[in-house]
């Protein structure tokens, strides 16, 4: 069932924060869920792909960096699905998507294939996954935007970010013990149960109609008008991606132990910043607090490239974590905020598709400099695309009223 809305609704959206929050907890929850389906694995493939099936680095980045090529290919799909089809709809495709590509995981491991036809069911098991992620995270999204309203959309993407890194970095090191203590066969059928709450929370959660009303904007026109904000977000998404695809080859080159738990102090500093500061780019905008945030993060990939132990590493990837926590929300405030209500999941779609398309890029791009010139380089590019970032922050032009 579906519910429509009306400019008199604005009315009854929340404007005290917690209010704000106790309604954005089932989608927190929804997104949560889903995203574990995609931390888990994170790990754990470069291991399986790498260790059991003897396979470089350049194909390591390519298994985890297709699915987000994948999820920025369907981006258009995924908000047009929500524009005119509902909002629930997408996430109601998007989860038993993401439930069939960890099984396509564990089919990888126990049919009697060569490794090379290992190889292609979890290549076309991530391209799923990312199809899946573009479907509910989409919907998710644009879902939580309708319902505390488009003045909240800071406070949406921060929160929606919590349950994203708090997947990732609670999903990284879940993953490498359940590979350390039960092998990888178990770890993909674990990653692919975890979406099973949310698909419960959806079904029995009214949805949202498509908004009637005014002409709706071409993707690629969309496109064109969030393109600066979602650059600078791409530029910064690198640092994530390269730490989700080679951290763990990297401490090990090193002989460090303790991988899994960069990820999870990246996500430990994303989610403090988010917990204490979601609403300052709602308040002060987004393009200034998105060009302090770049220069934290740029720090974090100093530190990273530069570290001689394992602590600093850690330090260097929270600190990585501390500074990139508000670029989504404010990036995605200056990206929404350019485009009318009824194209809002498109534009939803279209500003994540720049994330997308960043990991996507980041894993083949990082293994050939990690390939070229070692892992440490790999952080030191990241922190130039973090200025480079900084520049389109500063030059954005304040969105038309």
């Amino acid at each position: 069932m579906t519910v429509s809305t009306s400019p008199s609704a604005a009315a009854a959206y929340p404007t005290d924060p917690r209010a704000v929050l106790r309604r954005l907890l089932p989608f927190v929850a929804i997104v949560f869920c889903g995203m574990l389906s995609i931390g888990i694995p994170l790990p754990v493939l470069p291991a399986q792909v790498h260790g059991a099936l003897g396979f470089g680095t350049v194909v390591v980045g390519w298994v985890i960096g297709i699915q987000s090529i994948a999820t920025v290919l369907t981006r258009q799909y995924a908000g047009l699905t929500c524009d005119r089809r509902g909002v629930k709809t997408a996430v109601l495709l998007g989860l038993p998507a993401a439930v069939l590509a960890g099984l396509m995981n564990v089919a990888a491991a126990l049919l009697p294939v060569d490794a090379t036809g290992s190889l292609a069911i979890l290549l076309a098991g991530r391209l799923l996954l990312g199809i899946a992620e573009s479907l509910f995270l989409t919907g998710a999204m644009t879902w939580a935007i309708a319902t505390v309203g488009v003045q909240n959309t800071g406070r949406v993407m921060a929160w929606q970010g919590i349950a994203i890194f708090a997947a990732l970095g609670l999903g990284a090191p879940a993953g490498l013990w359940l590979l350390d203590r039960f092998g990888f066969v178990i770890a993909a059928a674990v990653a692919a149960g975890v979406p099973l709450p949310a698909l419960a929370i959806v079904v029995f959660r009214r949805g949202i109609a498509p908004m009637a009303g005014g002409p709706r904007v071409p993707f690629w026109r969309v496109l064109g008008l969030i393109w600066q904000p979602g650059m600078a977000l791409g530029l910064a998404a690198m640092s994530f991606g390269a730490l989700a695809a080679f951290v763990t080859l990297y401490y090990a080159a090193h002989g460090w132990s303790g991988a899994g738990f960069a990820l999870s102090g990246f996500a430990g500093g994303y989610i403090l910043v988010r917990l204490f500061f979601a609403g300052l780019p709602d308040r002060l905008g987004g393009a200034r607090v998105g060009l302090v945030s770049l220069a934290v993060q740029a720090a974090g990939q100093g530190l990273m490239f530069s570290a001689g132990s394992p602590l600093m590493a850690l330090i260097g990837a929270t600190v990585t974590g501390l500074g990139f926590s508000l670029v989504y929300p404010s990036m995605g405030v200056e990206a929404i905020r350019r485009v009318a209500p009824q194209s809002r999941g498109i534009a939803v779609g279209g500003y994540n598709a720049f994330f997308d398309l960043s990991l996507g890029v980041a894993g083949p791009v990082m293994g050939l400099i990690a390939a070229g010139f070692g892992y440490p380089a790999v952080f030191l590019s990241c922190g130039v695309a973090a200025l480079v970032a900084m520049v389109l922050a500063a030059t954005l032009k304040p969105a038309a009223a």
